[in-house]
């Protein structure tokens, strides 16, 4: 898949046309759809904000790395701590820091960091209330055999 393929389908995946990307990349709708159609190759600055606009990365854009790669759970995960896992990056608010915009790669950065203290969080909960779940369960069970 092309460059441009990608750009579009994402594009079309978050409901933006092609003027809206255009007039926040100033530049005109057909230079933008030159860019969909692989006529025109852009800039790595307007491949940043293209990114940025279609809230992923560069290197997502260009095929070196998938948006599932970004976010591939470790084995032990759960179907529901996917789907926790999904609905926290899809809360899509900016990444600030000390109230500026965190964008492009710097964002994938900090969204990498915080994908790893995610799923090291919940395979700690799992270790300390999942074997108490069972032990308590197991507790209450044997008291109404006695």
């Amino acid at each position: 898949m092309s460059l441009g393929t990608r750009i579009r389908q994402r594009r079309k995946q978050l409901g933006l046309s092609q003027i809206n990307i255009a007039e926040q990349l100033k530049m005109g709708r057909s230079n933008f759809g030159h860019i969909e159609n692989d006529r025109v190759i852009p800039s790595s600055t307007d491949l940043d904000k293209i990114a940025d606009i279609l809230k992923t990365t560069p290197n997502v854009l260009l095929g070196k790395t998938t948006s599932e790669d970004l976010v591939t759970p470790p084995n032990w995960a759960t179907s529901k701590d996917i789907a926790d896992f999904k609905k926290m990056l899809e809360n899509d608010q900016p990444v600030m820091f000390d109230g500026v915009p965190i964008e492009g790669e710097k964002r994938q950065r900090v969204m990498d960091i915080l994908s790893g203290l995610f799923w090291e969080a919940k395979e700690i909960n799992k270790i300390t209330y999942g074997k108490n779940k069972r032990t308590r369960k197991n507790d209450t069970s044997d008291k109404s055999k006695e």
